[in-house]
């Protein structure tokens, strides 16, 4: 089984060094093609996706179709990061605790022990799957998706905001692999 996990193209947010979660914008030009250049890349590799996962994100539903030619299968748990009240803020004026926006000044901020268990109750679910399986799986997220499954491949340990997992993240229109 490989894993491909592929965070979204640019939106215009992300050039606007603006964060975006729940409150995202669909790709721009250039991430449209980043997305096509990623897809360009994978037929030259001559890499056929079996399964297309996606957050339930415009930004992800699209690179993934662009990547993959194919459908994809919508799941919830890969949803972006909640970032609550400071959601399409300025990067630089957001006031953090760890890696995440402070829950005592911004509502709605997701934990990230949460976070985490959706994210890995998902990737231990195509793993348990899919393990004897030799398929190309394309998982289509964004920076925290990338991030947290990185980790977990990586033996990287999150347990509060303050494990930088980030630090794992693909950039835009980019991807890691994983060989189960």
């Amino acid at each position: 089984m490989n894993i491909y996990i592929v965070r979204h193209g640019q939106t215009k947010l992300n050039a606007e060094r603006k964060v975006q979660a729940r409150k995202g914008e669909p790709l721009n030009e250039i991430g449209i093609k980043q997305a096509n250049e990623l897809k360009d890349k994978f037929e030259k590799e001559k890499v056929n996706f079996d399964l297309v996962f996606s957050s339930p994100q415009e930004r992800a539903i699209q690179t993934a179709e662009i990547v993959s030619k194919k459908k994809a299968i919508i799941d919830n748990r890969l949803d972006v990061y909640d970032l609550g009240t400071a959601d399409r803020m300025l990067i630089s004026e957001i006031k953090m605790t760890g890696i995440v926006p402070d829950m005592s000044i911004y509502d709605g901020v997701e934990n990230v022990s949460d976070y985490k268990k959706r994210i890995l109750s998902f990737i231990n679910e195509i793993i348990e799957k899919y393990k004897n399986e030799d398929v190309n799986i394309l998982i289509a997220g964004h920076k925290c998706t990338t991030g947290m499954i990185s980790a977990y491949f990586e033996k990287f340990e999150v347990n509060s905001i303050y494990d930088d997992f980030l630090k794992l993240a693909s950039k835009n229109g980019e991807y890691k692999k994983y060989v189960i």
